[in-house]
């Protein structure tokens, strides 16, 4: 057999090295700005509370809710359906707020703070689209969409690629959803609320004349 031919034979037949795995630890850039650590505290009390009007105050003349809609706080009422009882806003700041923050580079305009870090951190080589960042230390992947089910693999702040984002659980009266994803040992379940994507709802601040203002609440940060 030739040497070329012999080769290439071994070389498909050779299985492909598994992938490196990569994780995405979390940080809070501002953790030590005293001003940002009173601002969020006070945000965060904000929401709890649903104090619309503060969170209005808040707002930067050009806030965006995403990348084609207008800007402005007059969107960003309608958009986020402000006075609703049942606003979705409350929602998305919380989660946003609840991890670290780091600092975006707009390719136009000024730098800002944006929570959660995930979208600020994520490697740049990484499809932001198919994958995900776990967000806790000690994740549970389980080979059913069910806490009851098997555990898999342990993930500890890693970044994997997603198969569903939208899974419900196997005991239809259950609330938990799950979000199905690629792992090591094959495919598993993570709680949703333990993965989060670059792309979801990120808040984004900036800090002018000694007051932070809330750039965007948009996915990616807008």
């Amino acid at each position: 057999m030739p040497v070329a031919l012999a080769a290439v034979i071994v070389a498909l037949a050779t299985p492909p090295a598994v992938a490196q795995e990569r994780r995405l630890e979390p940080v809070d850039e501002a953790a030590r700005d005293a001003s940002w650590v009173s601002f969020r505290n006070q945000l965060l009390n904000a929401v709890d509370a649903r104090d619309r009007k503060y969170v209005m105050s808040i707002l930067a003349k050009d806030v965006r809710t995403s990348l084609e809609a207008a800007r402005g706080p007059a969107e960003f009422r309608k958009r986020w359906d402000v006075d609703a009882e049942a606003s979705p806003l409350w929602h998305a700041l919380r989660s946003a707020l609840f991890l670290g923050a780091a600092y975006v580079q707009r390719e136009k305009g000024e730098r800002e703070l944006c929570a959660p870090y995930v979208l600020a951190k994520w490697p740049k080589d990484l499809d932001p689209f198919g994958h995900g960042a776990v967000i806790a230390r000690e994740v549970l992947v389980k080979a059913q969409p069910s806490s009851g089910s098997a555990t898999v693999q342990v993930l500890a702040y890693d970044i994997v690629a997603i198969a569903d984002w939208e899974v419900p659980d196997k005991a239809a009266d259950a609330k938990q959803r799950w979000v199905k994803i690629t792992v090591r040992n094959g495919e598993g379940y993570v709680p949703e609320e333990q993965i989060r994507s670059p792309i979801e709802h990120a808040a984004c601040f900036a800090k002018s004349d000694g007051r932070w203002r809330m750039t965007g609440l948009a996915p990616g940060g807008g």
